[in-house]
């Protein structure tokens, strides 16, 4: 029995791809040459719509024209495992992509954070210079927001019961462990607010050792300060918690979530 025929216009209308985009698709190859009417129109079968989903939902995917031409041929086999498993393999790479992507976005998001801050210093009367954010490395920008919050924190009071507000590192070994603390929280993806605290949403490259480390190493030198660290299905994260007095530190250290 002969399948219903569909002219371009239609096709397009149903597929959500432009009549040109079919025209180039198929002199490509990436859809077989379409049978002509009497009159030289092109016709199309159920199974160019049933292609057409397909190549629209590897798009969607992020595979480009020659990756979904390669997809199309395991297509034409008939056979669902051929194309699952080359669809597998595709969506691997473009996942992994796509968290180097995100990973990359990240420091940068905080590399424009922290020039962001820099360029809300006092200018300097004159030439630009290293104070001013313009063209010093604003790197350690973090460092000194740190050590100005723990040291505005110290000085006041705490809840009875509460740890001081302190840190019991000093010069260069607080310098490290900001340094630390800055190289892993490129892997975050994500910060949501929590009451007192932030929540870092890490990617799926994370270390998850230097995780649980780092944060053992936090809490020994700044009790006041209270984390978990969660492994569910929503991923990896750290919570961190503080005393209102301290939530300066919090996102000094681990960044501020997003305003809605």
């Amino acid at each position: 029995m002969r399948s219903t025929m569909y002219k371009i216009k239609d096709v397009a209308d149903r597929s959500g791809f432009s009549t040109a985009t079919l025209r180039y698709y198929e002199d490509i190859g990436l859809l077989p040459a379409a049978e002509r009417s009497a009159a030289g129109y092109r016709l199309y079968d159920d199974s160019t719509l049933e292609r057409l989903a397909f190549i629209g939902r590897a798009k969607q995917l992020g595979c480009a024209l020659g990756e979904i031409n390669d997809l199309a041929a395991a297509w034409d086999s008939g056979r669902c495992g051929p194309v699952q498993d080359r669809l597998r393999a595709k969506v691997a790479e473009k996942l992994t992509d796509a968290q180097r992507r995100i990973v990359e976005l990240t420091v940068l998001a905080e590399d424009l954070r922290r020039a962001a801050t820099a360029l809300e210093r006092p200018r300097p009367d004159g030439p630009c210079d290293d104070t001013c954010g313009c063209v010093s490395d604003t790197s350690t920008a973090g460092m000194a927001v740190l050590e100005r919050a723990v040291a505005r924190g110290a000085r006041r009071a705490s809840e009875p019961g509460d740890h001081p507000i302190a840190c019991t590192l000093a010069g260069s070994s607080l310098r490290g462990r900001v340094d630390d603390w800055q190289a892993l929280l490129t892997h975050v993806v994500a910060r949501q607010p929590l009451d007192r605290g932030v929540r870092a949403v890490f990617g799926s490259t994370v270390p998850l050792d230097e995780v649980m480390r780092l944060t053992a190493a936090e809490q020994a030198c700044c009790q006041f300060l209270s984390f978990a660290i969660t492994v569910d299905a929503r991923g990896v994260a750290l919570e961190v918690i503080a005393p209102p007095a301290a939530i300066d530190v919090v996102h000094a250290l681990f960044g501020e979530a997003a305003a809605d």
